[in-house]
């Protein structure tokens, strides 16, 4: 067991030893909702040359970390809609080993930014000038039981899919006009939660869209020893209708 599994497995013994009354006391919805499902959470990453570096690895961390504290198995990969078997960070991080697209395979897609702010270099704007993923995302939202999730600029690839049009949603705080513009309906909030649809803001607020999801998930109890072991609390307001 290396040094994370072990703080990990920590973690998960200390939740459970202070949450046992609370446990025993009844079960809360949080606790149904972890019962429910019976196959895996199955979380698809969806990458791309320009892609920033926290927008992806926030997330990654998250839910991958999730796993330790649910009975839920929890599936985490990372994709390309365009066959790709890597993709070059926006600082130049390289990231091999990625999976083909299905969404057919995918409970959440969650879809990162990077590159909006530099129309000529790879990210966002190369992504929605080429169509592909863009068109891969607006199939994908036709699928009954799949979330579509983005943070930061990332939300501006689901607005050219014209997934954001006419629904409450968010993203980095330099294209809240843009998406405006796009007919999304804008909050101020750190993640705007629509159902099949959560976005959020800024590079940062991945860690709070990942923990959001996990506690939609995977209930509360899980989020909290998540949180835990990050020693991170989520911030800001999650917006629901």
């Amino acid at each position: 067991m290396n040094r994370r599994q072990l703080l990990r497995a920590t973690t998960a013994l200390g939740t459970t030893a202070a949450g046992a009354t609370g446990a025993l006391a009844g079960a809360s919805t949080a606790h149904a909702s972890t019962a429910a499902p019976t196959g895996p959470l199955r979380i698809h990453l969806v990458m791309f040359d320009g892609v920033e570096e926290l927008d992806f690895a926030a997330p990654y961390e998250v839910f991958s970390a999730a796993g330790f504290f649910t009975p839920r198995p929890v599936e985490v990969r990372y994709v390309s809609a365009t066959g790709a078997r890597s993709v070059t960070a926006a600082y130049g991080t390289e990231v091999r080993g990625l999976h083909r697209w299905d969404p057919d395979e995918a409970d959440v897609l969650v879809v990162p930014g990077g590159g909006y702010a530099r129309r000529d270099s790879p990210g966002v704007w190369a992504e929605i000038d080429r169509g592909t993923l863009p068109r891969a995302l607006a199939a994908a939202s036709a699928r009954p039981g799949t979330v579509l999730a983005a943070l930061c600029t990332g939300v501006m690839l689901l607005s050219a899919a014209g997934i954001t049009r006419g629904r409450p949603c968010t993203t980095h705080h330099k294209a809240k006009a843009d998406l405006a513009r796009q007919g999304g309906l804008v909050k101020n909030t750190r993640v705007v939660d629509d159902g099949d649809l959560v976005t959020a803001g800024g590079i940062t607020s991945g860690l709070e869209l990942a923990l959001w999801i996990t506690r939609r998930e995977l209930g509360a109890d899980t989020t909290t020893a998540l949180e835990t072991m990050l020693e991170y609390e989520s911030r800001g307001t999650v917006w629901t209708p």
